[in-house]
């Protein structure tokens, strides 16, 4: 990301203009992740994780959490909120936080290495991709690339949003984006598609918009055996 939208990202936090945060944890992750039978034990990535219930829900599973946010304000926020009493220490380029399961490392994800993640079994990205700027997405997959194991799997979360001229059309596939981003290293499993009108709280008197909430199964190509058959 740039240091331009670091700056913007880090000033929502500040003025608590954060509205994208989920009040509970994610109905497609109860859904869906059990599907994935990962051991417990396992360590699960959680980029952009902001100050997300669903590491909560993570960790309650039995499963090990890694996140990264760049904003401490999130940090603080997630483990207050939670009344957990996280131990502090500087780790590299970040500050971890960590209690119990749940690790958080406070800094910039573009600064992110392999040794500080550690051996990621499993990547859960709830919108982060398509929380940033399209023109960083293909950076971040790239750099996804270079921090976890080759036969890392991701369980990916989007929302997508559809184009006036496609609103009455069935285009509940894979988006093309997806395709670019991912098709090289990832077998691509579309697992369910939610399309949603919602209303634009800002522009009430407008047509409802349609969104469309879609989970993805991210198989890596190095893994010999396909596991979601």
């Amino acid at each position: 990301m740039s240091s331009r939208d670091n700056v913007l990202w880090l000033q929502c936090w500040r003025d608590q203009r954060t509205d994208f945060n989920q009040k509970t944890v994610n109905q497609f992750l109860t859904r869906f992740w059990p599907g994935l039978n990962l051991a417990q034990g396992s360590l699960v990535f959680v980029p952009l994780c902001g100050k997300s219930l669903d590491m909560i829900w993570l960790a309650d599973q039995g499963y090990e959490v890694i996140g990264v946010e760049l904003s401490p304000i999130a940090v603080g926020a997630f483990f207050r909120e939670n009344h957990l009493r996280p131990v502090r220490r500087r780790a590299g380029k970040f500050v971890l936080w960590k209690h119990g399961r749940i690790s958080i490392l406070c800094g910039d994800y573009f600064s992110l290495t392999r040794k500080d993640l550690g051996q990621v079994d499993t990547v859960y990205d709830r919108a982060a991709l398509t929380a940033l700027p399209e023109d960083i997405r293909k950076l971040y997959v790239a750099h996804l690339s270079l921090i976890v194991p080759k036969n890392t799997d991701v369980f990916l979360l989007t929302t997508e949003d559809v184009e006036e001229f496609e609103i009455h059309s069935q285009i509940f596939g894979i988006a093309e984006e997806i395709k670019s981003l991912y098709s090289e290293d990832f077998e691509i499993d579309l697992v369910h598609v939610e399309s949603v009108f919602e209303i634009d709280l800002e522009s009430p008197h407008q047509p409802p918009e349609r969104t469309e909430y879609k989970v993805y199964r991210l198989a890596n190509k190095s893994v010999s055996q396909y596991p979601y058959s």
